[in-house]
């Protein structure tokens, strides 16, 4: 029983627990050779002081010292082993919920970090948009009550529908060609606008306000280049793929280039928490276009 609970519950815990090797090693050294030491004191004990010094009347399993030692250790090794299994249940428990904490803690801070991405989407979309109707209202245009309701249904998907994780793919195409056909009014006789989709599947969701940064970036970075601003906008899934290309007519100027690329780092950082590595975006620019291509595998 000493030598157990020495080993069980000193030398294990001080020692085996706390990777100390060595010591450990060396300790259960001393151990063995004291229990060791006890047991042969024992033996002989028994044999002077209970049996009168008759060997006959040890019981023939005493009398062997070997026996008794594996015997001792017998014990010594099973308890230390439902020990050992104990400990590892515990921390394999504590790991476990360690683990959960820290899964909670990043789902929390990516929700945050997703939540802030599209704040900054939002103030954009709504200045640009308001900033047309104001323009509007001062030449007292008929076409501003139009203005007005399209803001509406825009602001009821930025408000509502943007706070879900994801929106069906037919919903967002919906409010591209909301955002679209505000930009015509904006734009009236210089803008040529196409927006064309393909293979489109109502049972496809995406995360909401995905494809319109690089929508709003055609209309707000493009130029007018032989009195036209050219957009064009293309979505399809082919296969297990969703593709998204924008379009505009561009000038290479520096001021530009800058405001689209952190724009785009904006959208990339979205990208990644959204969809990991199963996404690609890439942007080519021209003397007189500028394009971004978008794929998510699905």
């Amino acid at each position: 029983m000493i030598t157990t609970y020495f080993t069980a519950y000193f030398l294990i815990p001080k020692y085996l627990f706390l990777k100390k090797y060595k010591l450990f090693a060396l300790y259960s050294l001393y151990t063995l050779i004291l229990s060791t030491y006890v047991i042969l004191l024992s033996i002989f004990g028994n044999f002077i002081f209970l049996t009168n010094l008759k060997i006959t009347n040890i019981p023939l399993m005493s009398r062997n010292y070997v026996f008794v030692l594996i015997l001792v250790y017998l014990i010594v090794g099973l308890v230390s082993f439902v020990k050992l299994l104990k400990h590892s249940f515990e921390t394999s428990a504590k790991n476990t919920a360690l683990e959960n904490k820290i899964l909670e803690g990043s789902l929390h801070l990516k929700e945050q970090e997703l939540h802030y991405l599209k704040k900054q989407i939002h103030p954009h979309f709504l200045f640009n948009t308001l900033n047309t109707i104001y323009g509007f209202s001062l030449r007292k245009s008929e076409e501003t009550p139009e203005l007005i309701l399209k803001l509406s249904n825009l602001l009821d998907y930025i408000l509502y529908q943007v706070q879900k994780p994801k929106v069906p793919l037919i919903e967002e195409i919906a409010h591209i060609e909301e955002y679209i056909s505000l930009e015509k009014i904006r734009f009236q006789d210089t803008l040529k606008v196409s927006f064309g989709t393909k293979n489109i599947d109502k049972n496809i969701e995406v995360s909401p306000m995905l494809f319109i940064p690089f929508v709003e970036n055609a209309f707000k970075h493009g130029a007018i280049i032989d009195d036209y601003l050219t957009v064009d906008l293309q979505l399809e899934i082919k296969e297990e793929w969703l593709l998204f290309r924008s379009t505009n007519s561009y000038r290479g100027k520096e001021e530009d280039i800058a405001s689209i690329g952190l724009g785009l780092q904006n959208i990339q950082k979205r990208l990644e928490l959204l969809y990991g590595e199963n996404y690609k975006l890439k942007s080519n620019a021209t003397s007189t276009e500028y394009s971004v291509d978008l794929t998510i595998k699905l």
